[in-house]
């Protein structure tokens, strides 16, 4: 495969999504990339890409964005999400994953959302107790909303005392498993 591409983000090569894309339109012009919203509302989206052929899915990539996130988010969550979800398709079509999957974006808002806002330096920040509980990821996240779509619900109702995670993701999940 052509060598696409890359950024260095804290001395890890990543293929931005615009270099997928393009290396996609320009070798699989029969292909389609399709973009479909899960759930959207004014806090949050998840949206799912479709790469097809002759009408068959060959690959796909979930995406959630919460609007408060970031900065960028606070206007466009919504473009962020499909371009994150069409970054998951494609490197699972196999596009741009010489070692990661994530999208450039993808690390750059983690890396964003660990940082203290301008707003909040020189004060004492407020942890807040998350019971020794690891953090819900956002794939872990995305994970999580496929298997209660696959009809595992007791399983993730199981697993989401496992994680510290915010209210939208629990909200999220707890409405996906009461159907």
């Amino acid at each position: 495969m052509t060598k696409l591409k890359t950024i260095n983000i804290k001395g890890k090569e990543y293929v931005e999504v615009n270099e997928r894309l393009k290396y996609f339109r320009e070798n699989y012009p029969e292909h389609s990339l399709v973009s479909e919203i899960i759930q959207c509302t004014e806090d949050h989206c998840v949206i799912k890409a479709i790469i097809a052929h002759g009408g068959a899915v060959i690959s796909t990539g979930h995406a959630h964005e919460v609007r408060s996130a970031n900065f960028i988010n606070k206007t466009s969550f919504v473009e962020v999400c499909e371009t994150s979800a069409w970054g998951r398709a494609l490197a699972n079509f196999g596009i741009g994953i010489d070692s990661q999957v994530a999208s450039a974006q993808e690390v750059v808002n983690a890396i964003e959302q660990g940082k203290v806002p301008e707003s909040s330096k020189g004060k004492v920040p407020q942890k807040k107790n998350t019971g020794g509980k690891k953090k819900l990821t956002s794939s872990q996240f995305d994970a999580m909303m496929k298997a209660i779509r696959d009809g595992e619900s007791l399983v993730v109702k199981q697993r989401m005392d496992n994680y510290s995670m915010t209210e939208d993701q629990r909200k999220l999940l707890t409405k996906a498993i009461e159907g």
